[in-house]
């Protein structure tokens, strides 16, 4: 769905896209429809806006990118203490106020939700991005720090989700309370039955956790009939979308792809 382009493509100008989760912060740059680059890194609360500007000129050097083409930024975040830092590096390295999508802001989805402040960006910008590419009613799947499931009902609005712990906090819990237990590596194993201690948990926490996901799904499912489409993204969608009965599509860009269609919306003021 996502044209990759180098710095040469068509258009004029570039924008720079943010969305900032609490484990990672993904940088994403537009020229026109397509994707010029995409950069991931760490988020820290504590690195200022310097250090987050410093990391951020390097990657855009070396992928061959102009920062003083950036026309405009857009911010997704559900880190409110970085919100200061964000702004800041919008406007002193790239000349930009950034929009950030919070309540106020135009998505052309009506919200559902008996608070809509409370829904995480990331999530309403994932269900935007996903209710244009794949029409509605759609799921969308973000195993992100936390797994996520949102709704998009047949009349295109955003009617809620639900909230899991994500894999690899689920996999650090077993860590942290079975003392004689250790961490591995998560990935889906070769066979279901481990013949050693780091098989058996890959599989129970593969496995186990697949079976999270579509039983959640399955409901889903029963609840809406003519489902379009289960779209999946995060850090984690391609491993366990391998082994689901009900995700049909991966999309790790969506989030970037909900972004640009923001600004579009957005543009002009």
């Amino acid at each position: 769905m996502v044209k990759k382009a180098g710095a040469k493509a068509e258009g004029k100008g570039l924008l720079l896209v943010v969305d900032t989760g609490n484990t990672n912060t993904v940088f994403g740059v537009w020229r026109g429809e397509h994707l010029a680059e995409s950069f991931r890194m760490r988020t820290e609360v504590e690195r200022t806006s310097d250090e987050y500007g410093a990391l951020l000129l390097t990657l855009l050097a070396r992928a061959a990118l102009d920062p003083a083409e950036v026309r405009a930024v857009v911010i997704s975040s559900v880190v409110p203490p970085l919100h200061g830092t964000l702004q800041r590096l919008a406007r002193e390295y790239f000349g930009q106020e950034p929009l950030f999508v919070e309540p106020g802001v135009r998505t052309g989805m009506p919200i559902r939700y008996d608070n809509p402040a409370e829904v995480g960006a990331d999530r309403i910008v994932n269900a935007l991005a996903a209710r244009e590419l794949y029409g509605t009613p759609v799921v969308v799947v973000d195993f992100g720090t936390a797994t996520t499931f949102d709704v998009v009902n047949r009349k295109g609005e955003y009617v809620g989700g639900i909230i899991a712990p994500g894999i690899l906090i689920s996999a650090e819990a077993l860590f942290a309370h079975a003392s004689r237990l250790y961490r591995v590596d998560i990935q889906r194993p070769e066979r279901l039955v481990g013949s050693n201690t780091a098989a058996a948990m890959q599989a129970g926490i593969f496995h186990g956790y697949v079976g999270l996901v579509d039983g959640i799904l399955e409901r889903l499912r029963a609840e809406i009939p003519d489902l379009a489409e289960v779209v999946a993204t995060g850090g984690h969608a391609e491993i366990v979308a391998s082994a689901s009965r009900h995700i049909g599509r991966v999309e790790p860009l969506l989030t970037l792809i909900g972004l640009r269609r923001i600004h579009e919306l957005n543009r002009g003021g």
